[in-house]
């Protein structure tokens, strides 16, 4: 395999987190958390490639893949599920 593509993978994969973590801990809300989900779903894809295609790194591959079906829940549960109205608080 290419060093050039096994590097691309390496790195986008550790920027790509790292952005997506960013964006969650600013709490800009739900629209935008969905969106670091996105990108995080970005990262595991690559890290997973990276992960199988390195020589002694399917650790990173195999937790990549457990974080990719993490990632896809925090895609859906920000981005696609429809949530139903918050129920009235104020006790009447």
């Amino acid at each position: 395999m290419s060093d050039t593509l096994l590097t691309a993978l390496q790195y986008y994969g550790a920027a790509a987190s790292t952005l997506a973590a960013l964006l969650v801990s600013l709490n800009l809300g739900e629209r935008w958390n969905g969106w670091a989900f996105v990108i995080f779903v970005t990262s595991s894809l690559a890290l997973i490639a990276w992960g199988f295609m390195q020589p002694e790194s399917e650790g990173i591959g195999w937790q990549n893949v457990a974080l990719l079906g993490i990632n896809l829940v925090g895609v859906y549960s920000h981005l696609i599920r429809k949530k139903k109205p918050a129920a009235d608080q104020s006790g009447r």
